[in-house]
């Protein structure tokens, strides 16, 4: 088993499986973020497929902030080699704690900047 995929996030899916929350926008459950540095995957749903899982996440901190699919085995194969630096090897984790809430609801600046980017347009 995927060292990312907890009982809790197994069941958040049964829940919010691919493609549940299309067309919701702020309104989206977020069930799970990950992260490593300042990159972030906010979960939004996910379906299992063989021996690994797909996700839809709004991913922020990387290159561009964009909604896409990620594999969580994907997620757990990312390792940031920092031994040099005196931090050992660094690996994406879940963020403890979380509580799923609508994606609008969560604290995060640069998430709320994309989301508004994309959903606080005036009509036209």
């Amino acid at each position: 088993m995927n060292r990312l995929m907890t009982p809790r996030l197994e069941e958040a899916f049964k829940g919010f499986p691919l493609y549940s929350q299309d067309g919701k926008g702020k309104d989206a459950v977020c069930v799970a973020i990950f992260a490593i540095g300042n990159a972030r995957w906010f979960v939004l749903e996910g379906s299992r497929e063989g021996d690994d899982t797909t996700m839809f996440c709004i991913v922020i901190g990387l290159a561009e902030d964009e909604y896409g699919y990620v594999s969580l085995n994907e997620l757990a194969g990312i390792e940031i080699d920092c031994r040099e630096h005196g931090y050992g090897i660094l690996q994406v984790t879940e963020v403890p704690y979380f509580k799923p809430r609508p994606i609008g609801e969560i604290a995060d600046k640069r998430l709320q900047s994309f989301l508004s980017r994309l959903h606080d347009r005036p009509d036209e």
